[in-house]
């Protein structure tokens, strides 16, 4: 079996008690798509700031797939046998107010290897580009710098039961922070924020980090829902 066709189990890096929680299956195809170039736009303008900190931001994977299966650039994630629970969105250096740094220097094409190494934890060659062109860029370090990064704070989170979660009648935005920092030593409630998509429906979770990566309390002016906001977890057909 060639190491682009070796299958990986989250649950090998998640403690048992969970593991039911964030099981998956990523088989990376021999073939990998080459990703566009990804640069600043006038809506998205190149912004070069101090950092003041960080966001790792993770992304529910059954309600992007419910939303986004149809798209081919969703296949991989969403369809082949793949299974995924959270995902790894990316990390993204914040600024010292409401701004943040973003494209700081042009990016070249990732190399393959570094979009292979990394497919598992964020499915997707174009995003992996777009994140390190927005973000990774600011951070003065090499794409694969950027990636071990984030991947190591992503392979460090625990996960609480999503299966109970979702079926919990009333969940409130506050009582999911609370359920998700309790399975993760040093992370309070208020260390992280849950957005959602219009119908209430769990989409991200951001995770709020200080200059030294170690977390800390979001920031006010930080986006995400209000603690008492209902909130609601797809986890597909049962």
């Amino acid at each position: 079996m060639t190491p682009a066709r070796i299958v990986l189990a989250l649950a090998a890096l998640t403690a048992p008690a969970v593991a039911s929680a964030q099981a998956y299956k990523c088989a990376i195809p021999d073939r990998i798509a080459t990703p566009r170039p990804d640069g600043p736009t006038p809506r998205e303008p190149r912004r070069v700031l101090p950092i003041g900190g960080y966001t790792l931001a993770i992304t529910w994977a059954p309600q992007y797939c419910r939303s986004n299966a149809d798209r081919d650039a969703s296949a991989f994630q969403c369809g082949g046998g793949n299974r995924f629970g959270f995902t790894l969105h990316g990390l993204w250096p914040d600024g010292r107010g409401k701004q943040w740094p973003q494209y700081c220097s042009t990016a070249a094409i990732l190399p393959r290897e570094v979009v292979q190494a990394n497919l598992c934890a964020t499915p997707s060659p174009q995003l992996l580009q777009h994140e390190y062109a927005k973000h990774g860029t600011c951070m003065a370090v090499p794409p694969a710098d950027y990636f071990r990064r984030s991947t190591a704070l992503y392979a460090r989170l625990r996960y609480p039961d999503m299966d109970a979660l979702s079926r919990r009648p009333g969940l409130t935005v506050g009582q999911f922070a609370t359920a998700f920092a309790r399975t993760n030593r040093g992370i309070a409630p208020d260390m992280l924020r849950v957005t959602a998509n219009r119908g209430g429906w769990l989409d991200e979770v951001w995770l709020c980090l200080d200059t030294r990566m170690a977390y800390a309390r979001c920031p006010s002016h930080q986006g995400g829902l209000a603690p008492s906001k209902r909130l609601k977890i797809w986890r597909g057909a049962r």
